[in-house]
């Protein structure tokens, strides 16, 4: 197989990615003004591209793959294929909306009554062609940043802003009158890259292993030894994927137990199992759920 090339996010998710390739498996190497971090695979090519610009240079076969928001691959209008949902960032992992905002005291409360207004936000043509479906006559400006100031020092009347918690928003005296778009990471693929039996492979095991990594955040594994006679009464009260994997200690009468559960379940869970008779309890980390 040739060299995968792979763009990954430049700006504020990319060390968010970083961490999360290195759960799923692979280490990169960020080299200080460089675009070309290295990865341990000697089957992949990395390449630092704008988020922004992602979709395109996919759509163009100048990258095999790589990962951008929904948001910005509509933005362009990229012809991509849609490998996998990564819902991941800096912040949270949930999936980060581009709400409509205006001032607090501006009177305003729905989309309707923005027409004839000036609107600023870097997510141009998506908003143009939401309004435009809307027959709501509005004026869209390019922001090239402190969006949210624009609005809450008059200079336009309304802004279109990608927010997860909607604080800076609320911030800078401003409220959301309507969502406009759900956006989260996406894995994207070339589609001459995608009709590449080998490369369709490698990307797919990339998504299979990112995804993995994401399942795992906030799982941890629960082992223990259980004598015989409170096997029924432990597995009663502990939550796992498929049932508790349970297996007989050598010339023993008690069993093995291990679970795979949600972290903030095991604060309650171990006192639990313990007063029913569970010894040598062990909690681990996991990287990676499939």
């Amino acid at each position: 197989m040739s060299l995968l090339k792979l763009g990954l996010p430049k700006g504020s998710l990319e060390q968010a990615t970083y961490d999360l390739f290195r759960r799923a498996g692979w280490k990169i190497s960020p080299a200080s003004r460089n675009y070309f971090p290295a990865i341990d695979d000697a089957e992949i090519e990395c390449s630092l591209v704008r988020a922004q610009e992602m979709g395109k240079y996919v759509d163009l076969g100048v990258l095999d793959a790589g990962l951008t928001g929904l948001d910005w691959i509509l933005e362009n209008n990229a012809d991509v294929v849609e490998v996998a949902d990564l819902i991941y960032s800096k912040v949270s992992t949930r999936k980060a909306r581009w709400v409509i905002a205006v001032r607090n005291d501006s009177g305003i409360e729905t989309i309707e009554q923005l027409a004839g207004k000036r609107i600023s936000t870097e997510l141009v043509e998506s908003t143009r062609r939401y309004f435009a479906e809307r027959q709501i006559p509005v004026e869209v400006e390019f922001s090239w940043g402190a969006t949210e100031a624009k609005v809450a020092e008059g200079l336009v009347d309304a802004i279109v802003e990608v927010t997860e918690t909607g604080s800076t928003i609320r911030a800078h005296g401003l409220k959301i009158i309507h969502t406009m778009l759900e956006t989260n990471t996406k894995l994207i693929a070339n589609r001459a890259a995608w009709a590449d039996s080998a490369k369709r492979a490698k990307i797919e095991n990339i998504a299979l292993l990112l995804q993995a990594a994401l399942d795992a955040e906030g799982m941890v594994g629960l082992k223990m030894n259980v004598p015989q006679a409170a096997i029924e009464a432990v597995s009663a009260v502990l939550p796992s994927l498929n049932g508790p994997t349970v297996s007989h200690l050598y010339g023993s009468d008690w069993l093995a137990v291990e679970v795979v559960v949600h972290e903030r379940e095991v604060r309650d869970l171990i006192p639990r199992v313990r007063a029913l008779g569970a010894q040598g309890i062990i909690e681990y980390g996991l990287n990676k759920v499939i």
